[in-house]
């Protein structure tokens, strides 16, 4: 077990992506064997997005703005936080069958590999369906931003590719802290239905809010920051909040405490042998 602890501390990041570059292409040639499943997946993921869009031009249709935000802006919201949220749907779908793994015993079967246990399984499971949200978020990112008049230059789409990364880590921390409940919650499962059904408030600004719910979005369960603060910079240049500077710091720091969190699960389920 020393010596397994030791493997683990000695890989470095290069090592890593090689890995994780075999087992996407592996994974993804099983997954495109059956090509029905691809394209139907990728269609539905697409359609259930579509319905979001529907409601927004129902609801301004009606409604010229909400709270100064415009059809467009909230256009531009959409398209933002379903690029933001396709990291979470690809890369870490596995944190849905974590808690299957530790009740059945299985997930014993990582603890004992010369790699860092959390990479090792997450990186076993790619959601193509992701693909399909990421293709329709992208579309409707782009349509807003050409309403909106937004200068394409190389700061604006730096800055569009920083905070679309950084939003991402917030809602991956959320479902990694989520995830790893299981680890001390049996019914688990409803802890990650939960919390995954707060990345629908991703799509609307949070100013529509009351100040206790604008709180709990910033602060405690951070959905604000997936698509809210960071399309300030885009939207509202001349008045971008220190919150909005700040989210790339407090992404990472999110993760990071997500991460121990999971870590912790992890020496807790191999020390007790639960």
């Amino acid at each position: 077990m020393e010596q397994t602890k030791t493997l683990k501390k000695k890989r470095g990041l290069l090592f890593y992506i090689s890995i994780y570059r075999k087992i996407l292409i592996q994974d993804l040639k099983s997954k495109m064997s059956y090509r029905a499943d691809f394209i139907i997946s990728n269609f539905g993921m697409i359609i259930s997005n579509m319905s979001g869009f529907v409601t927004f031009m129902i609801l301004f249709h009606n409604f010229p703005s909400i709270n100064g935000w415009n059809y467009y802006h909230m256009l531009f919201l959409y398209g933002f936080s379903l690029i933001a949220l396709t990291p979470v749907q690809c890369f870490f779908d596995n944190n849905w069958n974590l808690r299957f793994m530790v009740r059945s015993g299985d997930f014993i079967k990582y603890c004992f590999r010369p790699i860092n246990v959390f990479f090792y399984f997450i990186s076993e499971v790619f959601d193509v369906k992701g693909l399909g949200q990421f293709a329709f978020g992208l579309g409707t990112f782009i349509y807003a931003w050409c309403h909106l008049g937004i200068p394409v230059t190389i700061v604006t789409v730096s800055q569009a590719v920083l905070f679309l990364l950084t939003a991402s880590l917030f809602m991956i921390a959320i479902m990694n802290a989520a995830a790893a409940t299981c680890f001390w919650i049996i019914n688990s499962g409803y802890v990650m239905v939960i919390m995954n059904r707060f990345r629908d408030f991703a799509k609307y600004p949070a100013s529509i809010y009351n100040k206790v719910f604008k709180f709990i979005f910033s602060f405690i369960i951070p959905i604000a920051f997936v698509a809210y603060y960071p399309s300030l910079v885009f939207i509202t240049p001349d008045n971008v909040p220190l919150l909005t500077w700040l989210s790339p710091l407090i992404g990472a720091f999110f993760f990071y405490l997500s991460y121990k969190f999971w870590m912790l699960g992890v020496r807790r389920y191999d020390f007790t042998g639960s």
